[in-house]
């Protein structure tokens, strides 16, 4: 029995959400979706299980176990502590206290981890407990951290950055750098909302200047792994999956051996925990390549993109604005990552239909799925950070409305003032943005 390709795409999907809801993880919904749309089309079920293994065969996703080791690496040796010391010392004075170290904590964290699941799991461990003794309502603690934990999805060594310039072919170096703009609006904008909106909390005498530099120089062997990741990739000297091997063999040789020698007995099993932490994204990613790839056959692609066209024609702002919506609608359902991969397709040619650079576009989806983290019903890191913290779902999105704003700003930010956001990339990393040198060799051109 052959249905029709319309029938089969509304099958799938209807498929996919429903186990979904049911609770079944999102990897194993999604395959389910394959098969059964693999059973009603000429292509073969040995084809298909092939493709979910071509999804994950793609050497710039080795990247994303190493930044997972690294950020398994500094959590259980308890090495972040420093950093969480330093941003106590640089801002721990400021009206809302620990919410505003929380949020500088973040910053710093995620110049490591990459990821946001790590973030929370170590801001909650780390500033969950100083928060609740000084007051601070469990529900605002939760919001808080889930929303610091999102700047991790922008700023190198973003894991989404990786997933997106690995499956759309887009410069990766270009959008670590495209993502620090609004990562820091984040931050900027967690931090107002702070000190305006948010609980007084304790109000810590400013530190001295000796205060200040002993803080610095107890983090200043943790504080080089992001100058290490970056620096590395932006000089050229490695890829980003070289980088994350080179922070790795720097905390194994330098800061675990200098900071806490002792845990050295125990990183064998912070590798064994990052193996198990890898294996939940790449079997998703090869559960969406498998998912994407039958859209795409089913002509799903070209059916979305000409529905966005037909809308918006081929104004940039009308189509990424579009795209922002389905995003916004797509992450409230499914992962970021297996969502990339899925819609990857669509975003390539409204991205060409429009003339859109395709660094920018990157920066503003991402940025949309970072936003998706804390809206329900899936809301992964809002789930998260209310686990950890004991706080039901429902009281902890209640807190994090108000802080919608910040993310509605900062889409919008990335959206219509491009100079801003692409002027790292453009003058640090050129080639990342499609520039090319002149002829006369000084300068470049770019497009």
């Amino acid at each position: 029995m052959i249905l029709s390709n319309a029938v089969l795409l509304v099958v799938m999907t209807i498929l996919f959400l429903s186990l979904g809801y049911l609770g079944v993880p999102v990897a194993f919904a999604l395959i389910a979706g394959v098969l059964v749309g693999t059973a009603f089309t000429p292509i073969t079920m040995q084809s298909m299980i092939a493709q979910l293994f071509n999804g994950m065969d793609s050497e710039a996703l080795m990247a994303i176990p190493f930044f997972l080791l690294v950020g398994e690496l500094m959590t259980s040796a308890n090495v972040v502590i420093r950093i969480a010391e330093l941003s106590q010392a640089l801002v721990g004075h400021v009206r809302g206290g620990l919410a505003q170290v929380t949020t500088v904590f973040s910053m710093f964290f995620s110049g490591m981890s990459g990821s946001s699941s790590a973030d929370v799991a170590v801001l909650s461990r780390t500033m969950g407990g100083p928060m609740a003794r000084e007051g601070y309502r469990p529900e605002f603690t939760a919001a808080l951290i889930a929303a610091a934990s999102t700047i991790a999805a922008l700023v190198p060594p973003s894991i989404m950055a990786v997933v997106y310039g690995a499956i759309g072919n887009v410069s990766i170096a270009g959008l670590f750098l495209a993502g620090i703009v609004p990562g820091f609006f984040i931050a900027i904008g967690l931090m107002l909302y702070c000190y305006f909106f948010g609980p007084a909390g304790l109000r810590r005498p400013r530190s001295t200047f000796g205060q200040l530099a002993t803080a610095g120089k107890s983090a200043a062997l943790p504080m080089m792994i992001p100058v290490i990741l970056l620096g590395g990739i932006l000089s050229g000297w490695f890829t980003p999956t070289e980088a994350g091997v080179i922070a790795i063999a720097y905390i194994l040789l330098v800061v675990i051996p200098f900071l806490n020698p002792g845990h050295l007995r125990k990183v064998p099993h912070d590798f064994i925990q990052a193996g198990m932490v890898y294996s939940l994204p790449m079997i998703t990613i090869a559960a969406a390549s498998a998912f994407g790839w039958l859209l795409a056959y089913l002509r799903g692609p070209i059916v979305v993109a000409g529905w966005i066209a037909g809308f918006a024609g081929t104004d940039p702002h009308l189509i990424m604005f579009s795209l922002v919506l389905v995003f916004v609608i797509v992450g409230d359902f499914i992962e970021p990552v297996p969502a990339i991969i899925i819609f990857m397709p669509v975003v390539n040619q409204l991205t060409d239909l429009a003339s859109i650079n395709s660094v920018h576009m990157g920066v503003v989806l991402i940025v949309t799925l970072a936003f998706g983290l804390i809206t329900p019903p899936y809301g992964l890191a809002l789930l998260m950070a209310s686990k950890f913290l004991n706080v039901k779902f429902s009281v902890a999105l209640k807190a994090s409305l108000p802080i919608y704003i910040i993310f509605f700003a900062a889409i919008a930010f990335t959206i219509f003032v491009p100079e801003a956001v692409l002027w790292l990339p453009k003058h640090i990393f050129p080639e990342s943005m499609g520039c090319f040198k002149a002829p006369g060799g000084t300068g470049y051109i770019c497009p």
